[in-house]
């Protein structure tokens, strides 16, 4: 059988592969797939605590047995799609991302608050001079869980409509890499609701940043939410 295997992030960077073809046996197992890539990529047995995977955009561990046709993601641990029933906005883009226009696309007139945050590439972390961000994103998973932390949101606000939007490739100091709105009749909720997703963002999204500085890049560290699936 022949399954399609993607590579992201650090993990991309450590095979330099992004995507690859494999034929497995019958009844082979996810585990044994990751044992042919240590022995390929020796070096991805450093990180082998530290990454996950997906199999068809859902969390997997290497018990998991393999078909004809799986499509299996070797995930970093995570530091567009519209819903008409609720007018809900959840996409992923390499272009410029514009708060104001999400917001007026969200806003109703039963909304007595929209509530937007918008995240910024600075220029330094922890002392070191930034020049750029790369990010690099899972997209089908990531908007599939965009999707749902919004219906997480939902289930404990009372809100209306929800946007987010995040931004991959090359993003220069000063853009915004991701923007997230949050509509509610009342202020207080939508102000919690949209910090509430900006953490799940973070901790869920398969969405990873790439800082470059002037004396050398590096992967940022992201929540640990994934690290113990694998």
């Amino acid at each position: 059988m022949r399954v399609k295997v993607l590579f992201f992030g650090v993990a991309r960077d450590l095979t330099g592969v992004g995507q690859d073809q494999v034929d497995l046996r019958d009844g082979e197992q996810l585990g044994d797939l990751w044992r042919r890539y240590e022995r390929r990529f020796p070096r991805l047995a450093e990180m082998s605590g530290s990454l996950v995977a997906a199999v068809n955009e859902e969390l997997a561990d290497r018990s998991h047995r393999l078909s004809e046709g799986d499509e299996v993601a070797f995930l970093p641990p995570v530091s567009g799609g519209r819903d008409d029933a609720t007018a809900d906005v959840y996409g992923i883009t390499h272009d410029v991302i514009r708060a104001e226009d999400l917001a007026g696309s969200l806003k109703a007139p039963g909304a007595g608050a929209v509530v937007a945050f918008e995240g910024i590439v600075r220029d330094n972390l922890r002392g070191r001079q930034t020049r750029y961000l790369e990010y690099e994103a899972y997209e089908p998973m990531a908007r599939r869980k965009m999707a749902e932390i919004g219906a997480e949101a939902r289930g404990k606000f009372p809100i209306g409509r929800i946007g987010i939007v995040h931004r991959t490739g090359r993003l220069e100091i000063g853009e915004t890499s991701v923007a997230i709105v949050v509509t509610a009749s009342h202020r207080a909720a939508a102000f919690e609701a949209c910090h509430f997703l900006i953490d799940r963002l973070k901790q869920v999204v398969p969405i990873w940043k790439k800082e470059y500085f002037e004396d050398g890049e590096m992967w940022a560290e992201t929540p640990e939410v994934l690290s113990s699936e694998l």
